[in-house]
């Protein structure tokens, strides 16, 4: 469930009374989640209720949290026996991100199989975004990232989005969540590597799990090659984010877009900073990650060894490459 602007504007029409007005979230769920506005301060929220105990489990955490400028967690006693964890919006710079900040607790939150476990849950994926946040600096994204997001932009921009509606190409990127591989549909997925050597031989995997096909019955290994440098005739990835979104003709695929690019540390008040570097595309190749395919993977690992990564020297790969029409067949197929 993505939350937009037209959600929170609902909210904030103004009202004679001083309180709030709310919106319920995730109406199946057996736990109580609402997007919340104050009157008349209009401070945007997050609420999920739960009784004393529930509470109880998370106080403690609450406690130990370090604070984050612009977002405050508390745990607010509505009775004896009610309380409600509340996120709040302090302060309007972190507006953009507060949105995806919300449908992602709330996503996470919702389908715990008891309050406590809600509760427990959010403040865990609170912890998370506190890390994000935390993690890119006050000059954006480190080159290396930047990098990376912008060679699964390109994938995602034009090799996902020609073959497949806006809302499945853009569910189909799946890396800023953490998953094992930057791309996932029901019958391919698709991991991407960005380099800016002279030479593609040579690839970094990053764990045993990038290159598992388990749980899916295709895996491609995408490298994507670029030159990289100030000014001259590139496209920045300022640029490239501008060109995806152009794309997008469905506003729900716009809203998951600009939660995702958050989720990837790519956050709005950083914009500046991505002017430059501009890049060029040199080559894009893709490999079937097939039987015979070298890679380690989890069950290659002996007894002791916990996570492991690795250099993939590509120059031997001839059989496993592939042309542009197998992959588009492949990426439609998912789907056909």
């Amino acid at each position: 469930m993505s939350i937009t602007e037209d959600d929170w504007a609902d909210l904030e029409i103004p009202q004679a009374a001083r309180g709030r007005s709310t919106r319920r979230l995730h109406p199946e769920s057996t736990n109580d989640l609402y997007i919340a506005v104050t009157h008349p301060g209009l401070r945007r929220m997050l609420v999920l209720t739960g009784d004393a105990t529930a509470a109880e489990g998370v106080a403690r955490s609450l406690s130990r949290l370090a604070q984050t400028a612009g977002l405050e967690l508390r745990l607010n006693a509505v009775s004896r026996h009610e309380y409600e964890l509340q996120v709040l919006l302090t302060a309007d710079e972190l507006r953009e991100v507060f949105s995806p900040l919300v449908a992602d607790i709330a996503a996470a939150s919702c389908d715990a199989p008891t309050t406590s476990a809600a509760l427990v849950a959010a403040v865990e994926r609170y912890e998370r975004w506190q890390h994000l946040l935390r993690s890119v600096g006050k000059d954006g994204l480190g080159a290396e990232t930047r990098r990376g997001l912008f060679g699964e932009l390109l994938v995602l921009c034009d090799c996902l989005l020609p073959s497949l509606t806006d809302v499945e190409a853009v569910n189909a990127w799946t890396g800023p969540t953490g998953t094992n591989q930057d791309f996932q549909l029901p019958s391919v997925a698709i991991e991407a590597k960005t380099s800016t050597a002279k030479t593609m031989n040579r690839i970094r995997i990053a764990s045993e799990r990038q290159l598992d096909r388990t749980g899916t019955p295709a895996l491609l290994l995408a490298v994507v090659s670029l030159d990289e440098r100030r000014g001259g005739s590139g496209e920045s990835l300022n640029a490239l984010v501008d060109r995806t979104r152009e794309h997008l003709t469905s506003v729900a695929a716009r809203v998951r877009l600009d939660g995702l690019l958050i989720h990837a540390g790519y956050l709005p008040g950083h914009r500046d900073h991505y002017a430059e570097p501009r890049y060029t595309l040199r080559d894009l190749r893709f490999w079937n990650v097939r039987d015979g395919f070298p890679r380690l993977v989890e069950s290659d690992l002996p007894s002791g060894v916990d996570e492991c990564s690795y250099q993939l020297n590509t120059a031997s790969l001839d059989d496993y490459l592939l042309t542009a029409d197998e992959v588009t067949n492949l990426i439609r197929g998912a789907h056909g």
